[in-house]
């Protein structure tokens, strides 16, 4: 009867937190179909106005690991409203740009620093330490699924308001939207105080994580972090994933319109992805409590070089861009829940907000390569051809890199009292 009665809490709060990421997800993922209507309007050109898609892809990262680390110290929920406003305030005020550089500072700092901080990493860290061990897995898969269930929902939505009321106002629907998370976040705010202290987040009393100590603190986790060689590779298979996936969401809308097809075909696409994902998030977080994280991993990323493989030998159709957007979205940001179990196991909860954000950093900037240098090879060449062929040679390395990680806990005995 316990049991019966302790678990509609954990649920809960990993429903609230799939429901905020949800909204600062699909808005963040439908970016990529303003790259055209920006560059009509500004005259900038992709080039231009895909550094400043790339520098919002590199500050969502490289946020990930500060707003994990205040969260962490100062309460995940506190952190989670600041991103909200800022990812509101930087849509609003993104129409009023007409400059390079008032793109990057609302689209690439302000909107981009705003996601991140109500992002992966924050969302997790304030549920794992919540949630029993063996169920965390599953809680990480629906969380990110509410990321691709508002990809999903947004895409289409926002490539019909472009249509309908223009890419200003489709902008400032995006504001409005984000805006919608707030009281998804004041419940979790309420649902986290009814629980009080972590139940969870202690480690083992006989053996635990060096980075879980009270002696070492946050340092003491960093200094074991790096010199632990599978997080580095996970950091490795992180950026190329990262690659793969700003490459998409910023420069698939403009593939779709190099083959002739309209802009609802791009909006349609970037849905059917989000859709996929829910299933493959849910998966993912399913598998984590029957295979091992790094196994899971490698499938995920082989699987992409497969399917860009037979994307590039089928005929550009609209059905073959959904097919492809299926195959695509079961691994697109599902790979986060068994990276962020991996990063759980090597060391536990406590700091898993932090750590896991300098994962999404490294899976960021290769997100800023991603989207950057697919502007500037359309731009010499007029297609994306050599960006397809660096995807797959990326994705397969990622598969690669993820079998050597040693996916037992880091341990280390207890000193005497």
């Amino acid at each position: 009867m316990e049991n019966r009665t302790a678990v509609p809490p954990f649920l809960g709060i990993t429903l609230l937190a799939a429901a905020i990421l949800m909204v600062t997800m699909g808005a963040r993922q439908s970016m990529g179909l303003f790259v055209s209507p920006l560059n009509t309007a500004t005259g900038l050109g992709i080039a231009t106005i895909s550094l400043a898609m790339a520098v919002a892809q590199f500050v969502y990262g490289a946020v990930q690991p500060i707003a994990g680390a205040l969260a962490d110290r100062y309460g995940h929920i506190r952190v989670v409203v600041a991103g909200v406003l800022l990812t509101a305030f930087g849509s609003a005020i993104t129409p009023f740009m007409s400059s390079a550089w008032g793109l990057i500072f609302t689209i690439g700092l302000l909107t981009a620093a705003g996601s991140g901080t109500a992002s992966f990493s924050v969302l997790i860290g304030a549920t794992a330490q919540r949630i029993p061990t063996e169920k965390r897995g599953m809680s990480s898969g629906i969380i990110n699924a509410g990321a691709s269930f508002g990809q999903f929902v947004i895409a289409p939505l926002t490539a019909r308001l472009i249509s309908g009321v223009g890419w200003m106002g489709a902008m400032w629907s995006l504001a409005v939207i984000a805006l919608l998370a707030l009281p998804a976040t004041g419940l979790l705010r309420r649902r986290v105080a009814s629980q009080g202290t972590p139940a969870f987040a202690a480690p083992a009393a006989t053996r635990v994580s060096a980075s879980a100590t009270a002696d070492g603190g946050l340092r003491a986790a960093l200094r074991e972090a790096f010199a632990n060689p599978s997080y580095l590779l996970l950091h490795a298979g992180f950026f190329t994933c990262g690659f793969h996936i700003a490459f998409l969401v910023t420069h698939l809308p403009g593939e779709i319109q190099l083959c002739g097809l309209p802009t609802e075909v791009a909006g349609w696409t970037l849905s059917i992805i989000g859709l996929a994902n829910i299933v493959g998030s849910l998966l993912a977080g399913w598998s984590l409590q029957y295979y091992r994280g790094k196994h899971v991993l490698f499938v995920m990323y082989g699987s992409r070089s497969l399917w860009i493989i037979l994307y590039l030998l089928a005929p550009k159709t609209a059905l073959t861009f959904y097919l492809f957007a299926v195959g695509l979205g079961l691994s697109w940001l599902a790979t986060v829940p068994p990276t962020a179990g991996v990063v759980g196991k090597l060391f536990g909860t406590r700091y898993l907000a932090t750590l896991f954000g300098l994962t999404l950093l490294s899976h960021q900037t290769g997100a800023f390569f991603g989207a950057w240098l697919g502007g500037l090879t359309v731009t010499a060449f007029g297609n994306y051809n050599w960006m397809w062929y660096a995807d797959i040679t990326l994705a397969g390395l990622a598969a690669v890199l993820n079998l050597p990680i040693r996916e037992a806990p880091v341990v280390r005995a207890l000193k005497p009292a």
